[in-house]
């Protein structure tokens, strides 16, 4: 059976593809703006936990997801504080970050729920089928009884593309990422729309960690994004800061998964085949398939008092 005319792994592929692609774009909305967001591991853990969290606790996954979304807009605007406030060195501040947030969710884990995790009555969000679609050959299967938050992923690549390129507001966002101090003398509050995109950023990755604890599962394990942060991170490089690039090789990643699933059932060693998302990632930001050339003042404080 040739495995690739299965639409099976296509669906896979969309359904890895989310929480890749959501903090991807977001990472790239912070980075248009001039600020490293090297935190989405640590805020796509906080939006996994505290989405799962909340939807047990108010018997909602649509309250969790809520939830999921304020903490990581709260953790992203505490790291927009330290870097574009501060001036603090935004790498090592989003190491720090990552590195609390996986510790923060283990010891509440632990604390909150107990050696058994989060309880396997928790409420998840629904599985949907566009009418149309699904009667479509082939496409239909593909698209067919996906996760709600896998047509909202489609609709944000799209919008966040049309955003960020057709809107004079998307022309100033990425004005302040290219040359911030031109920016400033034409009057573009630069710090204001770098925490906004340092936010949206935020809101993107909590959205991306909470699909895959309330969207694709209803439970919370320790570490549970397993470097999908990191990933993203590569996918927006590789994607050359754009959506819709962003997108692409997020799909790419995700085929990568799914591949190395299907394959498992074929004798193909399981080592290896995990070992492939990781390695086009290092592949993407190594530029072994193209240099990607990040906006000019990225990862560039920047003091309009000066």
């Amino acid at each position: 059976m040739n495995i690739f005319a299965d639409p099976q792994i296509w669906a896979s592929t969309l359904s890895m593809a989310v929480p890749l692609a959501l903090p991807a774009i977001g990472g790239t909305f912070s980075e248009r703006t001039g600020v490293v967001n090297i935190a989405m591991e640590g805020i796509m853990l906080m939006g996994a936990f505290f989405g799962v969290a909340f939807a047990y606790w108010t018997g909602s996954a649509w309250i969790g997801l809520l939830m999921a979304l304020i903490i990581g807009g709260l953790t992203s605007a505490a790291f927009a504080w330290g870097a574009i406030r501060v001036s603090a060195d935004q790498v090592v501040l989003g190491m720090a970050i990552n590195i609390f947030a996986g510790g923060i969710t283990a010891f509440l884990l632990d604390t909150v729920f107990g050696f058994s995790g989060t309880p396997v009555t928790t409420p998840k969000l629904p599985n949907v089928s566009i009418p149309g679609i699904d009667q479509i050959p082939y496409i239909g299967q593909i698209f067919t009884n996906q996760s709600i938050l896998v047509y909202v992923m489609i609709a944000i690549v799209i919008l966040s593309h049309w955003f960020l390129f057709h809107t004079r507001l998307g022309l100033r966002m990425r004005s302040v990422g290219e040359n911030p101090l031109a920016a400033d003398t034409v009057g573009i509050n630069v710090w204001r729309l770098r925490y906004s995109g340092v936010i949206i950023g935020g809101l993107l990755s909590a959205l991306g960690g909470a699909y895959l604890s309330i969207g694709v599962l209803n439970s919370f394990s320790v570490n549970m994004t397993n470097g999908r942060g990191y990933i993203a991170l590569a996918a927006m490089i590789f994607g050359k800061w754009t959506p819709f690039g962003s997108f692409g090789a997020a799909l790419l990643f995700g085929f990568s998964t799914a591949l190395g699933i299907t394959l498992q059932g074929h004798g193909v060693s399981s080592n290896l085949l995990q070992m492939i998302p990781y390695a086009l990632t290092i592949v993407a930001l190594t530029g072994l398939v193209g240099r990607s050339i990040p906006p000019a003042a990225d990862g560039l404080p920047y003091d309009p008092k000066r």
